[in-house]
């Protein structure tokens, strides 16, 4: 028995041990855990924060990119929508110019009940199509003499339509044929005013405000008659040449042999090159170098064979003479 009770003190020191072991297993396991925890734990809101900073700033840029995109699509909607909006921002910046002088952007976007960006792009776009210039000094902005050189184009182009109406009606009168007015726009004619007679069922069909290229044109061989070679060279040029009839010249030095009779003669002829069935003939008045403006008689063919053209000829040149002679009064 007492061997017994002695053998169990033995036993203490493996139960100590067996405890300490078991205290150390649980220490370590608890500071483990706890490590672990406090590992978790810590990493756990650095994590949140990164991903939860991470995800506002992709949060961010995704809201960034997505205004920029609305914006963007909402102003081209709104461009595409309403058009006489954006007319109307850029005549009422002009127009506060012409009436104010140099202004401000700030006086201009107070002025135009606008924000600064929309007002700048306004004022970009007018400094584009030289309507406005900016001080470089000042910064101020301010109306170019662009807009009077249009007014006194507009203004001479009156002028000069309202001088020649009673001429067109008297010259439509006396030849009872169709009778047109134009003017020059680069390598096209435009016809600004036409008169017809009431004797013929059959004239040219032909309205005010149409084009034409200068090429296939007794008008446009009048003016062209009055400029230098190289000039009517950059004019062909600038054409899209395609053979509208049968007798449209499309080969430059077979018009350029043209222009050289015109020059002798002082009229210019349209043998049904821009319409088969009529022909015309034109010419051109002094004003401008006497390439800006010219008129002409439209005659179907049946009623135009060279006894017709002579006869025609020195009317038109008749003609031409007293225009010429009514603007060099005016002038």
């Amino acid at each position: 028995m007492e061997e017994m009770k002695r053998t169990k003190p033995g036993n203490p020191e493996m139960t100590s041990g067996n405890a300490a072991s078991g205290q150390n297993q649980d220490q370590s396991r608890n500071a483990a855990l706890g490590q672990n925890q406090d590992q978790s734990r810590n990493a756990a809101p650095g994590q949140n924060q990164d991903q939860s900073r991470n995800a506002a700033l992709g949060q961010n840029r995704d809201q960034s990119r997505n205004a920029a995109l609305g914006q963007d699509a909402t102003l081209s909607q709104n461009s595409n929508q309403n058009p006489i909006q954006v007319a109307e921002r850029l005549f009422g910046a002009l127009e506060y110019l012409v009436r104010n002088g140099q202004s401000s952007l700030t006086e201009l976007t107070q002025a135009l009940h606008l924000n600064k960006s929309t007002t700048h792009r306004i004022l970009a776009s007018l400094q584009c199509m030289d309507y406005v210039r900016q001080d470089p000094e000042s910064g101020r902005y301010e109306a170019t003499f662009k807009l009077v050189d249009l007014a006194d184009r507009l203004m001479e182009q009156v002028d000069v339509a309202q001088m020649a109406r009673p001429h067109l009606k008297h010259l439509a009168a006396r030849v009872k044929e169709t009778v047109h007015f134009v003017e020059r726009d680069g390598s096209e004619v435009i016809y600004i005013d036409k008169v017809d007679p009431y004797d013929h069922s059959i004239r040219m069909t032909s309205h005010i405000g149409s084009r034409m290229p200068f090429y296939r044109s007794g008008v446009g061989k009048a003016m062209a008659a009055n400029m230098s070679d190289p000039e009517i060279r950059t004019l062909w040029e600038n054409c899209t040449i395609e053979r509208r009839t049968a007798y449209t010249i499309t080969n430059l030095d077979e018009f350029m042999d043209e222009i050289a009779e015109v020059r002798r003669k002082g009229y210019a002829l349209d043998n049904e090159e821009n319409d088969a069935g009529f022909r015309c003939i034109a010419a051109a008045l002094s004003l401008d170098g006497g390439s800006r403006y010219a008129f002409s008689i439209s005659v179907p063919i049946s009623r135009m064979d060279n006894d017709r053209i002579r006869e025609l000829s020195g009317i038109v040149l008749a003609v031409k003479a007293e225009m010429d002679a009514e603007l060099a009064g005016r002038s």
